[in-house]
């Protein structure tokens, strides 16, 4: 039987996404899974970067006149609801 090849970055058995698809999301979302899990922070960050670049490439494929800043106003909101414990004025 022929040995396994040696592990490259990742141990865990990640499929490859399409890029400006959602499948390109999950696996830059895994690979960020597999680095915390290995306890390698310097991969975790990469793949954070990999992630802002697979959401934001499926942004400018899926919903063009949507920004990451947009996603990022939409971020501070929920924020800002779950610090208030609140979801409406009062």
């Amino acid at each position: 039987m022929p040995a396994s090849p040696p592990p490259g970055y990742h141990l865990a058995d990640i499929a490859r996404g399409e890029l400006g698809e959602a499948t390109k999301v999950r696996e830059e979302t895994e690979e960020f899974l597999d680095a915390v899990a290995q306890n390698a922070h310097i991969m975790a960050l990469v793949e954070l970067s990999d992630l802002y670049g697979a959401i934001e490439a499926y942004l400018a494929r899926h919903h063009p006149s949507t920004t990451m800043a947009d996603l990022a106003t939409m971020a501070a909101i929920t924020r800002r609801a779950f610090q208030s414990g609140r979801r409406t004025a009062q």
